[in-house]
C-alpha cells in the first residue's frame, strides 16, 4: 500500500466517522397508498445522495394516520419529523403555527409547482408543504356506450349533459348503470363529492359572516339533481359506495360514468385490473355555466411539525421526495404514467408524460379548481370540497349521513337539508363563530 493510498483510506474514514457523528435519523409519519409505498422502495437513491440522514417511516392507514399526527402535532408530541397531510389540515395548521414554514433553493424550482396546488399550501405567502402528488376529479366514462347511444361527451360537459349521458348509457337488465358516484357517508367520502358539486350550483356551505347556507335553495338544487340521478341511473346500494367500490364497478363495466379523483385514471386504464381499460373518455367536471365547476383539489403532502428537532435533515428529506429529479427517478424505474401526477408544470410539458392518456385532462381538473375563490359568491373559507376550519371534520361527517341517508331513502331530501341546517347551526354556534 501506497502512502498516497494510506492517507486516502484515512481521509475516508476520517470523513466517515465525522458522517457518522453527524448523522441524523428522521421518523416520517405516512399513509399507505402505492406512491408512498413506491418512495420507500427507492430509499437507496436517497440515502446514496445523503448517507448523514436515516429515515425511519411509520406507514399508516389513512384515517389512523389523521388521528396519530393530529394528536402528536396538537401536543407538540414531537414523535416525528416529517408528516403526510393533506389540503384540508395545511391552511389550518400554518396558521395555528403548528408547521415549519419550508424554503427551498433555486434548484427546487418553487415556481414549477402548479399554482392551484402551491395556493392550497400556502398560508400568508409562506409555503407550509410541498406536495408529493395532487389530484382535482373529473368524468371519467364509457366512450363505447357513449358512441353506441349515439351522443358525445364535450370535453367540458354541464350537469345536464351528465344527466342525458347517464339515461342513455343505463341499462339495468344488464346491471348497467349510467353513472357512479360516491354514498358513503364521511366528510372525505360523500360530502367531498357533493361540496365540489355544490360549487357548481352556487351553493356555499357558509355566508361572509359564517351564516349556514343547507336552507338555500342552491344547497336544495344540488341535492335533488344528485338524488335524481343516482335514484334513476345509479347503482343498487349506492349509500354505501365510497371510491374503492366505485372504482371496482367502473374497471367491471358497470358504471357508463364515474365522476371522482383523477388519480383513478391509472386504474381504470390499467388493462392487469380494468376490463373497460381502452374504452375510458375523460371530460372536465361538469358546470352549470355559473363560472365554478364541480371538481375538488387535493395534495397528499410532505411538512414539518413545529415540534421537531431536526428540521435541517426534515426539509432536505421533503426536497428529494417533491423534487423535479425524484419524478424523473420513477419514471426510469416504473414508467411515466406510475410518476406522481398533479404536482409541477414540467412534468406536463414533458413529451413522454404527455402520451399518458389522461395527463391533460388531469391536468386541465386541477388548473380549473382554486381553492381561495371557491365558490360562485364570496365565502371566509379556503377549500374546495371542504372549509378549512378545524369544526369542518365534524360537521361534515355528520351532515353526510343525512346525506346518504336520503340517497339510501330512509329520509327526504328537504329532511335532510334541514337536519343539515340544524347541526351547523347548532356547532358553529358552539364554535363561536356565529351567536
Amino acid at each position: 500500500m501506497t502512502m498516497t493510498v494510506r492517507a486516502l483510506l484515512g481521509a475516508s474514514a476520517v470523513c466517515a466517522l465525522a458522517a457518522a457523528a453527524g448523522a441524523e435519523t428522521i421518523t416520517v409519519a405516512t399513509v399507505n397508498n402505492g406512491d408512498m409505498i413506491r418512495m420507500q422502495g427507492l430509499m437507496a437513491e436517497f440515502n446514496a445522495a445523503h448517507p448523514d440522514i436515516t429515515v425511519d417511516w411509520v406507514t399508516l392507514e389513512e384515517n389512523v394516520l389523521r388521528q396519530r399526527v393530529t394528536t402528536d402535532i396538537a401536543t407538540r408530541g414531537g414523535q416525528f419529523d416529517v408528516l403526510t397531510i393533506g389540503t384540508y389540515e395545511v391552511p389550518i395548521w400554518g396558521n395555528l403555527g403548528w408547521l415549519v414554514p419550508l424554503e427551498f433553493d433555486a434548484a427546487y424550482d418553487v415556481d414549477d409547482l402548479l399554482p392551484a396546488i402551491r395556493g392550497g399550501l400556502t398560508v400568508d405567502g409562506k409555503l407550509y408543504a410541498a406536495p408529493f402528488y395532487g389530484e382535482s376529479s373529473m368524468v371519467m366514462y364509457r366512450a363505447d356506450l357513449m358512441a353506441a347511444a349515439g351522443l358525445t361527451m364535450p370535453d367540458a360537459p354541464t350537469w345536464a349533459d351528465i344527466a342525458t349521458a347517464a339515461a342513455a348509457m343505463t341499462d339495468k337488465s344488464k346491471e348497467q348503470y349510467g353513472i357512479c358516484l360516491r354514498g358513503k357517508a364521511g366528510w372525505g367520502e360523500n360530502m367531498a363529492f357533493l361540496t365540489a358539486m355544490s360549487n357548481s350550483f352556487g351553493a356555499r356551505w357558509f355566508d361572509e359572516n359564517w351564516k349556514p347556507q343547507f336552507d338555500g335553495d342552491a344547497w336544495k338544487a344540488t341535492l335533488t339533481t344528485y338524488l335524481d340521478l343516482m335514484n334513476n341511473y345509479g347503482p343498487p346500494g349506492a349509500s354505501n359506495n365510497g371510491f374503492n367500490e366505485n372504482l371496482a364497478l367502473f374497471q367491471q363495466g358497470k358504471c357508463g360514468m364515474w365522476i371522482d379523483a383523477t388519480v383513478a385514471a391509472s386504474f381504470v386504464t390499467n388493462p392487469k385490473e380494468s376490463t373497460v381499460a381502452d374504452k375510458v373518455g375523460f371530460a372536465l367536471a361538469p358546470d352549470n355555466g355559473l363560472g365554478k365547476r364541480g371538481n375538488w383539489l387535493w395534495a397528499w403532502s410532505l411538512a414539518i411539525p413545529a415540534g421537531s428537532q431536526k428540521t435541517e435533515a426534515a426539509q432536505t428529506f421533503i426536497a428529494w421526495a417533491t423534487s423535479k429529479d425524484y419524478a424523473n427517478l420513477v419514471a426510469s424505474k416504473e414508467g411515466w404514467a406510475n410518476v406522481p401526477p398533479g404536482t409541477r408544470s414540467s412534468l406536463y410539458a414533458n413529451p413522454e408524460y404527455q402520451k399518458v392518456p389522461f395527463a391533460k385532462m388531469t391536468l386541465d381538473s386541477i388548473n380549473t379548481a382554486d381553492p381561495n375563490a371557491p365558490t360562485v359568491d364570496p365565502v371566509p373559507y379556503v377549500g374546495v370540497q371542504f372549509a378549512a376550519i378545524p369544526e369542518f371534520q365534524g360537521i361534515a361527517t355528520d351532515v353526510g349521513q343525512q346525506f346518504s341517508a336520503a340517497l339510501a331513502g330512509s329520509t327526504t331530501a328537504e329532511a335532510a337539508l334541514a337536519a343539515a341546517q340544524e347541526i351547523a347551526v347548532r356547532e358553529m354556534t358552539r364554535a363561536g363563530y356565529i351567536k
